[in-house]
């Protein structure tokens, strides 16, 4: 599908869910209080029925629609956004960075713009247009999934698991609000919908979709979705019915990108997104945008490159611990895979893998950020009026050599090492003790299991920091020193730029 930048523009609180005071009798949930399995053992929780009480108020509830308030609402964070709403990024990611995340509570809106939902150059009177587009456009491909699929419209439940039966029933009383909320517009607000959904149809009206595939994505999703942690709070009580909501998001997505469809993992990676904006059409969006970077850490051969990634990385930083971990007994570096593809999700307490998630994903230290990508645009610059000229490496070759194949700046720095390879490779070192003992599969997986909610975030994003910097240290020194030299002055080359840098 296009990007959001394509898609559109402009979005008014039409569509927002007015709160309502729930009852056992409305929701007809009974029952007990209900034992589950959680990652710190068997624990007692109460019953549906107990969630839905007088004092309600006090509990979490099922998802909105969208979050018409936000889009007027300006960042707290100093020197980011301007007088008309427009938002510095580079600012916004050096301030996630800096500040090692954002508070929860402006969390929802930054995301909203980190993520590429809003763009960047967006004004305060343009998002409200922006969302209102986007809600329609979203309900659009929602309801075109649900026609060629009626059956699908709803969870199949067996009945056995009371949360989930609970879930149904909570999502269904929203729905019912929601609707309730639509016979309740006004006549101007009905005829701008109208519109804006007649230029939905004409748009998705030639979309198709390849209807066994996105048959075997739902029937892997209903399995995935009741799976989702539900120990988190965000699913307690009414919040039940966002597993409902999860669900919807992930069918829609998978009918639109067949080309991605649905990979197992992306239920718990959507969930942070939904839990964070609260919002069905903006966690949709936000994650749609995500995917577009990042999709292909869900294929094989994404999954594949990362973990070969890590491998060279690890080699590089401690050549000892990556030849133990390569050995025959040991399938190399795969038990990274879950650390790697939902960004440390449960090796930290929850409320550090949010903040790591957005550390991540503002790009701040990366080796091809702004400050790399300006030096290197520089040599760029400075070859072209050097075409011709004689390159010597440190091995001497003949000079018809040196111009057939000149150097290659990988060779001294792999610009796709990012910094939550540092992040994966700092957990390593820091348990190198531990991971040389392992003989086998079965005891890494038992070494990773026993990480899970136990490490410190802001001394591991210390210690990475440090490691990133050395790394990028040494690899400028080392091929400005000795590996290769031109016969240009040194001053304009990127590498040396990066050892100035780094210096």
């Amino acid at each position: 599908m296009d990007t959001l930048q394509e898609n559109g523009l402009p979005h008014s609180p039409a569509l927002d869910i007015p709160g309502r005071e729930s009852t056992a009798k409305e929701l007809g949930v009974h029952g007990a209080p209900l034992k589950t399995k959680g990652k710190h053992g068997t624990t007692k929780r109460s019953s549906p029925v107990n969630n839905v009480t007088a004092e309600f108020g006090n509990q979490q509830k099922v998802s909105l629609v969208n979050a018409p308030a936000l889009p007027t609402t300006p960042l707290e964070l100093p020197g980011v956004m301007d007088a008309e709403g427009r938002v510095d990024e580079s600012r916004l990611r050096m301030h996630i960075f800096n500040n090692g995340g954002v508070s929860p509570s402006g969390r929802g809106q930054v995301w909203r713009f980190l993520f590429g939902m809003y763009p960047c150059s967006s004004t305060s009177l343009e998002r409200p247009l922006l969302q209102e587009q986007l809600n329609v456009r979203y309900h659009s491909m929602k309801r075109k999934w649900q026609q060629l699929f009626p059956s699908a419209i709803r969870l199949r439940i067996n009945g056995t698991d009371a949360e989930l039966v609970a879930a149904v029933r909570y999502f269904d009383v929203r729905q019912d609000r929601v609707q309730l909320q639509a016979q309740n517009q006004s006549d101007e607000v009905k005829e701008r919908l109208s519109f804006l959904e007649l230029q939905a149809q004409v748009l998705f009206e030639r979309v198709t979709f390849d209807l066994e595939e996105l048959q075997e994505a739902i029937r892997i999703i209903d399995k995935d979705v009741p799976r989702t942690d539900r120990d988190l709070p965000y699913y307690s009580g009414e919040g039940l019915g966002n597993l409902l909501v999860l669900r919807d998001i992930l069918i829609t997505y998978a009918a639109f990108h067949p080309e991605v469809s649905y990979a197992q993992g992306m239920n718990d990676l959507c969930s942070r997104f939904l839990e964070v904006l609260d919002s069905e059409v903006d966690t949709y969006w936000s994650f749609s945008c995500y995917m577009e970077k990042f999709s292909k850490d869900f294929r094989a051969d994404g999954l594949h490159r990362k973990i070969e990634l890590e491998a060279a990385l690890l080699k590089e930083l401690d050549p000892q611990l990556h030849t133990h971990l390569i050995t025959d007994s040991m399938e190399s570096f795969t038990f990274c895979h879950r650390w790697l593809l939902l960004g440390f999700q449960r090796e930290f307490e929850h409320c550090d893998a949010l903040r790591l998630f957005e550390i991540l994903s503002c790009d701040h230290l990366e080796l091809i950020s702004q400050q790399v990508d300006r030096a290197r645009y520089q040599e760029r610059i400075a070859r072209r009026h050097s075409i011709g000229e004689t390159v010597v490496s440190c091995g001497h070759p003949s000079k018809s050599q040196a111009k057939d194949k000149p150097v290659s700046e990988a060779q001294a720095v792999n610009t796709e090492f990012t910094f939550e390879l540092f992040i994966c490779a700092t957990i390593l070192l820091d348990n190198r003790d531990a991971l040389l003992r392992c003989r086998n599969d079965v005891q890494l997986i038992q070494f990773t299991n026993s990480l899970q909610g136990t490490l410190d975030l802001n001394l591991t994003l210390k210690k990475a920091e440090e490691h990133f910097y050395n790394y990028c240290k040494r690899s400028a020194w080392d091929y400005m020193n000795g590996r290769c030299t031109t016969s240009k002055n040194k001053e304009g080359h990127f590498l040396f730029q990066l050892r100035s840098f780094f210096s």
